[in-house]
């Protein structure tokens, strides 16, 4: 009987039994089929709780494709470790967009990655698993890991020692049971396997160590966290010598069809990795290099934790929330954008500066206030957000008593305008309008037309050019600071805060990856000043 079609009358089986299960693996096996193996193992996790012999069977099954898939790698490798113990579990969920740039690149699906990361999320320790892997896979191959400091390295190597020599926390040896440790060097931090070679299985070294003749990669070169930090950072000499080491020494070392792992910290548009990534995507010599960014932020677009894992070993929402909040206080929004949002954003040319602004604690002045009244910025979705704050005019101060900062699709977006007018009582609403977007106020229209409520509903154009934009946010930004009053940090909404993290985000220098909060402002200040206007006593002219 042909092989295909003994798996299909495998498949046609009872599957929760665990011997039928037992003969689609080794069907699996025999095939080298790594998605039927798979669907072996999913069946022997089910049959677990009806057949105790099911979860050795499972294990079985997770260590063969442990050589061959990462996923199954990290699971296996921990599996005599308690739950709550494990590295990988209680973070899988999050990791696994990792762990898959990190299988394309193991299996010549890419060239390049770049994993970008908050602190103390597990890259580290993702990166030495994923290189025991690599190491056990191929043992012949010559693989390095780089970083800023000899500290950094010296860790890593023996963490590596770590996982290869602990039978009782790690499965290495059994996951690669013909795998040894031929020799270790912890002065030259090279571990070689199998066998002693000129270029060691592994070798760490620093940036600014010595790469010369120390290791020629053609397995991987990992590199992490080529810059010591935000001093480094700064110093636009330090950034260019640091690119000097990377593109003459440590890529140098990378030979034949050796793949590349960029890791860090995006301190600047100019740090190695930034450069790298403008190269790859702007020099036509690199025109077939294939590669992938991966960036994790420490919050989503909904302002919530991206890292909040089983077992309380992550951060939650309100850990990093409370850290933002120490950024802007030290007036350095641009570091937790690098240092947790995976953004580097150039302190030089940002306009506007958290110290600058007017607050208020959320009461308003006595009395009602001149008008109230709203300029929107739309948007269809798509990742593009929409803007639109909700002005309380007393005299010549503008509270901006609330928000809408939403990127989901204009029906959503639309009712959130329409509940705003409601919720306030807003007398005039201003929508800038373009080719794209020149139904957005017809639908807000319709919306309060069902809820009985007339307002006065004007479109403006858009300007024609993105350097119009930027130019008109930078002529406004003076009455921004001096006649807008914002609400206080702790006092805001979800919405209001990411609203302002995009005001103080703005630079005239650069691309902005969204400057629509700002624009919206502008918007408000024109409005204000079109039908602004004072009123006195004339006789009668007729």
């Amino acid at each position: 009987m042909e092989s295909k079609q003994l798996v299909e009358r495998i498949l046609a089986s009872d599957l929760t039994n665990v011997t039928n299960i037992g003969y689609l693996f080794d069907m699996a096996r025999n095939l080298d089929d790594i998605d039927l193996a798979k669907r072996a193992r999913a069946c022997a996790l089910k049959a677990v709780r009806s057949d105790a012999r099911a979860y050795e069977l499972a294990r079985e099954i997770y260590d063969w494709l442990a050589t061959r898939d990462f996923d199954s790698y990290l699971i296996a490798l921990e599996w005599n470790r308690k739950p709550e113990e494990r590295f990988y579990m209680p973070r899988r969920k999050q990791l696994k967009a990792a762990v898959d740039g990190l299988q394309a690149l193991a299996d010549d699906n890419l060239d390049e990655l770049f994993l970008s990361c908050p602190p103390r999320v597990g890259k580290s320790t993702l990166l030495l698993f994923y290189t025991t892997w690599v190491m056990g896979r191929n043992s012949e191959l010559a693989n390095l890991y780089c970083a800023y400091s000899d500290t950094i390295t010296n860790a890593f190597y023996n963490g590596i020692l770590e996982v290869l020599n602990d039978p009782v926390t790690y499965r290495w040896h059994e996951i690669f049971p013909n795998s040894q440790i031929a020799a270790t060097n912890s002065k030259d931090e090279t571990i070689n396997l199998d066998r002693k070679k000129r270029y060691a299985s592994l070798t760490c070294r620093s940036l600014y160590g010595t790469l010369n003749g120390a290791v020629d990669a053609n397995g991987i070169l990992i590199s992490d966290d080529l810059l010591s930090g935000i001093e480094e950072a700064l110093s636009k000499d330090r950034l260019i010598t640091a690119w000097g080491k990377v593109d003459n020494n440590m890529l140098s070392r990378a030979k034949g069809g050796c793949k590349i792992l960029w890791c860090g910290t995006r301190w600047s548009l100019a740090d190695p990795i930034g450069l790298r990534i403008d190269t790859l995507t702007n020099n036509e010599n690199f025109k077939g290099r294939r590669f992938l960014v991966i960036n994790f932020p420490a919050l989503d677009e909904h302002d919530e934790s991206n890292f909040d894992y089983d077992y309380g070993v992550g951060f939650t929402t309100e850990y990093y929330r409370q850290r933002r909040a120490s950024f802007e206080r030290n007036n350095d929004l641009a570091s937790w954008n690098a240092q947790y949002m995976g953004e580097p954003i150039e302190r030089e040319g940002t306009v506007f500066s958290p110290y600058d602004f007017r607050y208020f604690n959320g009461v308003l002045p006595d009395g009602d206030p001149d008008r109230i009244f709203m300029a929107v910025d739309p948007a269809w979705g798509s990742g593009d957000y929409v803007a639109s704050p909700v002005i309380a005019k007393y005299g010549n101060d503008l509270y901006v008593i609330d928000v809408v900062y939403d990127n989901n699709d204009k029906r959503i977006t639309q009712k959130l305008i329409a509940d705003m007018v409601l919720k306030y009582n807003v007398s005039a609403m201003q929508v800038e309008a373009t080719k794209m977007t020149a139904a957005y106020a017809e639908g807000v229209e319709e919306l309060l037309k069902e809820k009985g409520k007339k307002i006065n509903l004007t479109t403006k154009a858009a300007p024609q050019t993105i350097g119009g934009k930027t130019q008109r946010i930078f002529d406004k930004a003076p009455d921004i600071r001096e006649r807008m009053v914002f609400l206080e940090d702790g006092k805001r909404s979800k919405a209001y805060s990411l609203f302002m993290q995009n005001v103080f985000s703005f630079k005239m220098v650069g691309k902005n990856k969204n400057d629509d909060a700002p624009d919206s402002l502008c918007m408000a200040i024109d409005m204000d000043q079109m039908t602004a206007f004072k009123t006195r006593i004339i006789d009668r002219l007729w």
